[in-house]
């Protein structure tokens, strides 16, 4: 099959063709119909404490057709359309038996080292950890649950009380989907801050209802407080970048809630006793169980479809690493798909 390799550091990655996958006795192997671009995609492809292997094939934003099934399967049939959670794992422990197969102690993550991920025609994952598609979704909608999932996890986990005052602190993907998972838990005032204007309408289309960017008569956490009218009650900090944590520090009310998504690969630092004096909860919250990509999968197919707001292109595997490439500058596009047969 045709898949996108990566191979080294500074290099865009590399149109190849390896070796078709079979499933193992629970997994079932599907036709890749789209896998979003992530932006931990772009930093495990940058020199860090988490940057690929040589050769790996990245791509873990996912739905397709299953095309074939191992002899345990007996949940999926060829046809059925697909997402499912990037990992393969045993099946059997604690993890596993409770959705969370990220935890599992013999866990293959999908688009890792010695895994191929769906920058690629097909791709190999768990019959335990996949779902079918509801028949008014498509393709697109089923490789947005991934991103929507990791987003529900973190604001379910900062326990956001009806009308309370979030702040979102970045405008990408999981940024944008944050504020609207936090607009449907209830959160009185919802807003978005970023370094530029160029999300602004996704923030909106999202949910928000305030947008906030740099302005030179103030810091960023003055600039949040002003346009909230006060300060946040709960942060989710989906940014990854350092300094971000600290800036969600700085901004929170006392004794609220920063909740951390975003993916920091290098080393960070802040003050604990900013946090300390204000008596700051700081959580962290990784990844989803099968509830919520159900959850996600069901407010899709009840309507609430803002999320397609964000998917802005889809580019084939050849026009795959330009996109990439263009990602990591002042780019416009938000969601990028890949659409391997296409």
């Amino acid at each position: 099959m045709r898949a996108n390799v990566f191979r080294g550091v500074g290099r865009p990655l590399m149109v190849e063709t390896i070796d078709d996958p079979t499933p193992g006795s629970a997994e079932v192997v599907l036709k890749v119909g789209r896998c979003g671009i992530c932006g931990t995609d772009l930093h495990r492809t940058e020199e860090n404490a988490a940057t690929y292997a040589d050769g790996t094939v990245p791509g873990h934003e996912f739905s397709g057709e299953v095309v074939a099934i191992g002899p345990n399967v007996t949940s999926l049939k060829v046809g059925d359309l697909v997402t499912a959670q990037p990992y393969l794992a045993c099946n059997a422990c604690s993890h596993c038996l409770s959705g969370f197969p990220a935890y599992c102690r013999h866990a293959r993550e999908i688009g890792s080292p010695g895994q191929p991920g769906a920058f690629a025609e097909y791709v190999t994952v768990g019959a335990p950890f996949t779902l079918k598609l509801p028949a008014g979704l498509s393709l697109s909608d089923g490789a947005l649950v991934e991103p929507l999932a990791v987003a529900l996890r973190g604001v379910l986990r900062a326990n956001i009380a009806p009308g309370s005052r979030v702040l979102v602190l970045g405008a990408g993907p999981i940024g944008l989907a944050a504020a609207y998972w936090a607009k449907r838990a209830g959160a009185g005032q919802v807003a978005v801050q970023a370094s530029s204007n160029r999300r602004a309408r996704f923030a909106t289309e999202l949910g928000a209802d305030i947008f906030i960017t740099a302005r030179e008569d103030m810091s960023p956490p003055e600039a949040a407080r002003e346009a909230l009218g006060g300060s946040p009650d709960v942060v989710l900090e989906c940014v990854g970048l350092p300094g971000s944590i600290d800036q969600a520090i700085a901004t929170v009310r006392r004794r609220g809630m920063v909740m951390v998504l975003g993916a920091c690969m290098v080393h960070d630092q802040w003050i604990p006793v900013r946090a300390l004096t204000k008596e700051v909860d700081i959580r962290f919250s990784y990844n989803y169980d099968m509830r919520e990509y159900q959850i996600a999968i069901d407010a899709l197919d009840a309507g609430a479809v803002a999320p397609r707001a964000m998917v802005t292109t889809t580019v084939s595997l050849d026009d795959l690493p330009g996109a990439m490439e263009e990602l990591r500058g002042f780019s416009s596009q938000c969601k990028v798909m890949v659409a391997p047969w296409e």
